[in-house]
């Protein structure tokens, strides 16, 4: 199994209720795609962050393996929530997988 960990910083341009509003779409879309994406076996989405965090939102996804990791990045569905969802809005993303 590979895990595949993600953080976000959101654009400084927005308010804090467009953030708000951005993370819960995210979170929202990105939820979704457990069984809609093969090989897909957990998501989730933290928006909630302490005041003590340095990024707005982090993903914690587990996939069946390496092979699922590349398909998942081309996979359709993760394509479009990436695009209307997360990449508008955001500054800078962090990114480790390792397996498991």
């Amino acid at each position: 199994m590979v895990k595949h960990i993600i953080l976000w910083n959101l654009k400084d341009e927005f308010s804090d209720a467009a953030k708000a509003t951005i993370k819960e779409n995210a979170k929202k879309a990105l939820e979704g795609l457990v069984g809609e994406v093969p090989g897909l076996l957990d998501l989730k989405l933290q928006i909630s962050c302490m005041e003590s965090s340095n990024v707005d939102m982090m993903l914690d996804s587990t996939l069946e393996s390496a092979e699922v990791l590349k398909a998942y990045a081309v996979h359709p569905k993760h394509v479009q929530a990436a695009d209307e969802f997360v990449r508008p809005f955001t500054s800078a993303r962090y990114c480790i997988d390792y397996e498991i």
